[in-house]
């Protein structure tokens, strides 16, 4: 008799929820990282990272942030970035995604629950064509880092030995497509060096917003040509990001134009890469051109809000997601003229997707404001840097004013688990700890409350 087809997931024997085998999921590839960063191979002293520093990394890769203790470039082997990098690879498509992944190349079957899991990691309200929305966000993000990483090396290549630059072009793709933001060019420099070149400001740039706007309107855009058309979704999406590219590229641009520290020194075309640049990695991606701690308050207190609004769903990225953010305007429109329905693009959305959007921001204000309390008691720093390092780990975005390296050891473990929240989401993290209620079978009358 054949023997069965070995299932994706190795969870079904403990019958857990779908949610709560994507946080166990998470965790053990988080576990393992730190595990493997520990070893004294992955640093160039020979030295084993200790534990929590270990931990923090791994966490900080997996969740796709940024966000760094030790400077990736010059702590850590070739051996110790590449598991950094493949870390960012399975945390930015999803651990579910990458066993899907072994399971069509090997043939195998993908069970009924494998689809539920794999619904709720790309936030998909139906499990209707989840296999093949997979097979085509693994093609697109491999055509997409093979492209990145080609035009990186090649520019690269005038820069350092064409092995190195070859390297450097696989590791900056793979992190910048899945809005990790580490860098390898040491010192925690990011890509300060090449803030007036028009190549790597555009290709990286043009990762960023790929990876952060989601692969269901990515599925879109290549699809146009055959449809002509794009859903709801999709267009909400490209609408408010480039609506926040294009203000956040302005904002930057207004009040860092004569800061001698950051934008005074460069050509007017210089700032303006540097304004779209500063504009597009709070989209969670983490990389810089200019040094975030040197900007002015304003912008930095900008770039804030900008991390805490993030990418968007089925994305590689985090925040509340830019459709939350629009449906919530939408709702703040819709009240001040009257009106009983949001409507966007003609089309009206249900309540339960404005309480849910409510529910998502009110969870991340919660978290971000808890979080920052807590810091501004057990770290010696300004307010506003800890709250900028807060935001930058829940939206997974990785911009530091530099508080990460010089937080004590509670600090790196409350902004891991902050990091660990943001990427999982809060309510797929609330789901896990306490499963939703069946279908409620009664209503309650009516009550009348003032409000304003």
């Amino acid at each position: 008799m054949a023997s069965p087809i070995p299932k994706i997931t190795n969870f079904r024997f403990l019958k857990l929820s779908p949610p709560q085998i994507l946080v166990l999921g998470f965790a053990a590839v988080i576990l393992t990282g730190t595990l493997l960063l520990m070893l004294p191979m992955s640093s160039t002293s020979g030295v084993s990272l200790n534990f929590i520093d270990a931990l923090f990394t791994a966490t900080s890769a997996t969740c796709v942030t940024g966000l760094v203790v030790v400077d990736t470039g010059t702590y850590f082997t070739v051996f110790g970035q590449i598991v950094i990098m493949l870390l960012i690879q399975v945390g930015g498509l999803g651990f579910m995604t990458m066993a899907t992944l072994f399971a069509l190349v090997l043939k195998r079957r993908i069970s009924l629950r494998d689809r539920l899991i794999l619904q709720e990691a790309m936030n998909q309200s139906s499990m209707e064509g989840i296999v093949r929305l997979i097979r085509k966000v693994l093609i697109y993000s491999l055509v997409i880092e093979a492209a990145a990483a080609a035009i990186l090396s090649l520019r690269w290549a005038f820069d350092m030995p064409l092995g190195r630059a070859v390297y450097f072009g696989i590791f900056h793709a793979v992190s910048m497509f899945n809005n990790a933001g580490f860098d390898i060019f040491g010192d925690y420099r990011s890509l300060t060096g090449y803030v007036n070149d028009p190549i790597v400001n555009f290709v990286v740039m043009f990762l960023i917003i790929s990876g952060g706007i989601g692969f269901i309107v990515m599925s879109d855009l290549v699809e146009f040509r055959h449809t002509r058309r794009l859903s709801l979704h999709s267009k909400v999406v490209l609408s408010m990001t480039a609506a926040l590219i294009l203000l956040g590229a302005v904002v930057i641009f207004v009040f860092e134009f004569t800061n001698s520290r950051t934008m005074g020194p460069l050509s007017f075309g210089g700032k303006i890469w540097a304004a779209f640049f500063q504009s597009v990695t709070p989209r969670t991606a983490g990389a810089n051109t200019l040094d975030i701690g040197s900007l002015r308050q304003a912008s930095q207190f900008f770039i804030v809000i900008l991390m805490f609004i993030g990418a968007s769903p089925g994305s590689t990225g985090g925040g509340i997601k830019t459709t939350t953010f629009t449906l919530m305007i939408g709702a703040v429109i819709s009240m001040l003229r009257g009106r009983e329905d949001i409507v966007l693009f003609r089309y009206r959305l249900a309540q339960e997707r404005v309480f849910k959007a409510l529910t998502i921001t009110l969870l991340a204000l919660l978290l971000v404001v808890s979080v920052s309390m807590i810091l501004s008691t057990t770290e010696d720093r300004a307010f506003l840097m800890i709250l900028f390092e807060t935001t930058s780990a829940f939206a997974t975005v990785g911009l530091s004013m530099g508080l990460t390296p010089e937080l004590s050891q509670f600090g790196k473990i409350l902004i891991s688990l902050t990091m660990f929240a943001g990427r999982l989401g809060l309510l797929t993290l609330a789901y896990a700890i306490g499963p939703k209620q069946g279908k409620q079978l009664y209503k309650y009358p009516e009550g009348k409350m003032i409000i304003g």
